[in-house]
């Protein structure tokens, strides 16, 4: 925790068996990253065998046929597909492998920030400890203790798996003829208005209303009728006119 805040970052440590980790930026801005759990991340890893082990069997024949060079080359291709194919990934393919990639998954800092060299190395470094006694079976126990699910590796690096977050399209504005505000804005009222035509749609009339009489001193009315004169104001401060 001391390390954490040390680097301008807190940590809400009270979500208990919520698999979601709690983080607020240096600038303000609280982050919810959804852990990923062993199962996604054992199908994720399977994917990459998958891909390793059929590259190394072309490697294998190709390589093969160009005599003693080739079993040289052989080996170093060994060594780059097993140790260094998920670290290049990592890194420079913003956290994602293509097992992860296609689980939905991706490896980012414990702060929220993106996977750097030396973290992304240590844990796949460390992944010949998560496997002892065999089958990951350290790093499955560290998993099911662990409230993020972090295997050592992840511990050790300061690395999360998380699920990433897909934006939801939002739902049109209501039509609307646009009117001006009645008096000047500041940004904050006008970034106000805009949220509230926003999540309109998505309101039922009668909550649509409640917030609305919030605005009643500058719209001039109450109601559906205060809703709708500020649907029409966002749709003028969104240049809809």
């Amino acid at each position: 925790m001391s390390g954490e805040r040390g680097r301008g970052t807190s940590v809400d440590e009270r979500a208990g068996l919520d698999t979601f980790r709690e983080v607020i930026t240096p600038e303000g801005v609280a982050l919810r990253l959804p852990a990923a759990g062993p199962v996604p991340r054992a199908l994720a890893w399977a994917i990459d065998f998958a891909l390793r082990m059929a590259a190394i069997l072309v490697l294998g024949i190709v390589l093969g046929m160009t005599g003693a060079t080739g079993m040289g080359l052989y080996l170093v291709a060994l060594f780059v597909v097993f140790w260094l194919y998920p670290v290049l990934f990592e890194v420079l393919d913003g956290g994602r492998t293509p097992g992860k990639r296609a689980l939905g998954l991706r490896v980012i800092a414990a702060n929220g920030a993106p996977v750097g060299w030396l973290p992304a190395f240590a844990r796949n470094l460390l992944r010949t400890v998560d496997m002892l006694p065999f089958g990951y079976a350290t790093g499955l126990v560290a998993c099911l203790a662990d409230p993020w699910q972090r295997r050592l590796g992840d511990i050790v690096a300061g690395t999360l798996v998380v699920h990433e977050m897909r934006a939801q399209p939002r739902p049109p504005l209501v039509p609307a003829v646009p009117m001006p505000p009645p008096s000047a804005l500041q940004p904050h009222e006008q970034a106000a208005v805009i949220a509230f035509a926003e999540r309109a749609p998505l309101l039922t009339p009668a909550r649509q209303a409640e917030l609305a009489d919030l605005a009643a001193p500058l719209v001039g009315a109450r109601g559906a009728a205060a809703a709708e004169r500020l649907n029409a104001i966002a749709h003028w401060l969104l240049g809809r006119r």
